[in-house]
């Protein structure tokens, strides 16, 4: 047996298998795209690298400081998200959890342990599986208003957010752009 693929339920083992993300997937890097695929950077493609980072960790410190003003720790805001987010329903499961917010399934049953103490979320057995190791976690309406005051309040950060993305995008599209001719490579002409 794979023990990589281990977690509770069986149903959570193959919704991480099918993943394509073991736990130990978690702590391993991706691996990165040969560098000769890609055109060099140039200054300015730096400069608007640096400037997305920098927006990227104004954004993180911002959610950061918005959730401990409301109470929450940022860890919990991530939760809120990821359970209201969750595409197609308003529930998500331990393992689902856990691969949104790229942590542990243990580190997942801790925060919602901690969550539920605090009334953000509630846990509930799933109403498809004969399995009552399933679980899914709902908001609660208190931490469905705590997520609804940190999502708005976060709008204008997000919206620089993206366009500092833009920004950089727009670079890297251009480059591409620049080295792709629909004939394929030329050759030097002499």
């Amino acid at each position: 047996m794979d023990r990589r693929f281990i977690s509770s339920t069986p149903a959570e083992n193959a919704s991480t298998a099918a993943a394509g993300r073991s736990h130990a997937a978690l702590d391993t890097p991706r691996p990165m795209a040969p560098s000769d695929a890609n055109p060099p950077y140039t200054q300015n493609d730096y400069e608007r690298l640096a400037h997305f980072r920098y927006r990227l960790r104004i954004f993180s410190r911002q959610t950061e400081l918005a959730a401990r003003r409301v109470g929450l720790t940022p860890q919990h805001y991530f939760l809120l998200l990821a359970i209201k987010g969750f595409p197609g329903r308003e529930t998500a499961n331990i393992t689902e959890l856990a691969e949104r917010l790229q942590i542990r399934h243990n580190a997942v049953i801790g925060l919602v342990n901690r969550a539920a103490e605090r009334g953000l979320v509630v846990r509930e057995q799933d109403p498809q599986s004969e399995d009552r190791r399933i679980v899914h976690v709902r908001l609660t309406a208190p931490g469905a208003q705590a997520l609804a005051t940190l999502a708005s309040g976060l709008r204008a950060e997000r919206h620089e957010l993206l366009l500092a993305l833009n920004a950089l995008e727009a670079s890297d599209t251009a480059a591409s752009r620049d080295d792709i001719s629909p004939t394929g490579p030329q050759d030097e002409q002499l």
